[in-house]
């Protein structure tokens, strides 16, 4: 059912891939991946890194970039199987190769891994690719997952998912971030594994540390009191403006996570204060902003250190984004609903430092208690600091077990 479920999946993304620009670069990329190792992976010997996406990419980055240092010689080879990961880190320079993974067929596994002759195949978090995971096992790679995490709702732990979660098995070990998955794992006869912890800590002070300074971010921000929206969608974005064009005393950075000009356009329609964009800011004219809309990537981890509040975009969607890189500077954290899946929000709502936003409604009065309350905003900065400094520190424990230069095929 697994094999037929991916055969579909196939056919669906080649038919998208006439009329969807995403699906069309995963096709594209599928294809050049098989030119790219029958050109470059040479006599193999990698330490495979795989991530879906960007998250889970930056979860591994830490691990990649300690095993680089440790052992210079190693070659390291990192797949993607989201072009929204490939596309922004395919010329990552830790990694010797950076590719896309062919879809989890049994031909493409066998393919894939006899091209690539990997020493270990590390999986992040959520990544649990049947043909691959029975392929390098068959094949004496072993298998490693890092910062996994498990809930009871997955599909290994119900019964028409016991044939997939067969696979587990053949996972070298697992090195969570929870007791609740070891709980679960060992549910179904799965003992082979540590607590950790999550490595994106690791990887978000290392953000903090090296953030570059924005001297136009920092001259609209000095002396105001600033509200950071990062990652926002328009559900986000419909009360947060609402609220904002009402506070003459807030003044907003709004990093929205989709730049486009429809979006953005969109955004300033809805500002009735001065708004200025940032790629259009100057020394002369940004003090005079109200709202400065953020119209570049790759600036938001180093922007939150210049709010005293920060909001995180996407739970009124499918899902939060990365709420662990604002609570790293110490101010409140607020976010949407959709936030079950991510034991980092459960912890910051239990300690205090995050606050969920469970309707539009509620942002205002949370807001106003907020802004009114110093002594509540510190309270929250404290237990984001306190929060962090608990959890770091994966990386070095996952490679304390770890021994690559014992992998061998």
């Amino acid at each position: 059912m697994y094999d037929i479920i991916f055969l579909l999946y196939q056919w669906t993304i080649a038919l998208a891939s006439l009329f969807h620009q995403k699906a069309r670069l995963l096709r594209q990329g599928h294809a050049h991946t098989w030119q790219l190792l029958q050109q470059q992976a040479g006599e193999g010997g990698y330490i495979w890194f795989h991530a879906a996406s960007l998250g889970e990419f930056e979860q591994g980055r830490p691990l990649m970039e300690r095993l680089r240092r440790e052992q210079p010689e190693a070659k390291i080879l990192l797949t993607f199987f989201s072009p929204s990961g490939y596309e922004v880190r395919k010329d990552y320079p830790i990694a010797d190769l950076v590719c896309y993974l062919p879809f989890d067929t049994p031909a493409n596994a066998r393919r894939f891994v006899e091209l690539v002759k990997p020493r270990a195949l590390v999986l992040i978090k959520y990544e649990f690719w049947r043909n691959y995971i029975n392929t390098c096992y068959r094949l004496g790679v072993p298998v490693y997952s890092v910062s996994s995490i498990f809930r009871e709702g997955q599909i290994f732990f119900r019964p028409w998912g016991r044939d997939y979660a067969r696979c587990l098995r053949h996972i070298a070990h697992f090195y969570v971030q929870n007791e609740a998955s070891v709980a679960l794992l060992q549910r179904i006869g799965i003992t082979q594994t540590t607590i950790v912890g999550d490595t994106r800590f690791d990887r978000v002070l290392e953000i903090k540390e090296a953030a570059r300074p924005l001297p136009l971010v920092e001259q609209f921000s000095k002396g105001r009191m600033v509200l950071v929206v990062g990652s926002s969608w328009p559900a986000d974005e419909a009360f947060i403006l609402d609220y904002f064009n009402q506070r003459a005393d807030l003044f907003l950075i709004l990093a929205p996570h989709v730049v486009e000009e429809s979006h953005l356009s969109a955004i300033e329609a809805q500002v009735s204060r001065p708004v200025l964009r940032l790629s259009e800011a100057t020394e002369a004219n940004v003090s005079q902003a109200h709202c400065l809309l953020i119209d570049g990537y790759g600036l938001l981890s180093s922007i939150y250190r210049y709010g005293q509040i920060a909001y995180i975009g996407g739970g009124f969607g499918v899902s939060i984004h990365n709420i662990v890189e604002a609570a790293v500077y110490g101010i409140p954290v607020l976010f949407g609903p959709r936030n079950k899946k991510f034991r980092e929000a459960q912890d910051l709502k239990a300690c205090g430092g995050g606050i969920e936003v469970t309707t539009p409604e509620a942002f205002a009065p949370i807001m106003d208690q907020l802004l009114a309350d110093a002594a509540r905003r510190q309270a929250c900065a404290t237990a984001c600091h306190a929060y962090i400094a608990s959890q770091v520190g994966a990386t070095e424990r996952v490679f304390a077990h770890l021994c690559f230069t014992n992998s061998k095929r």
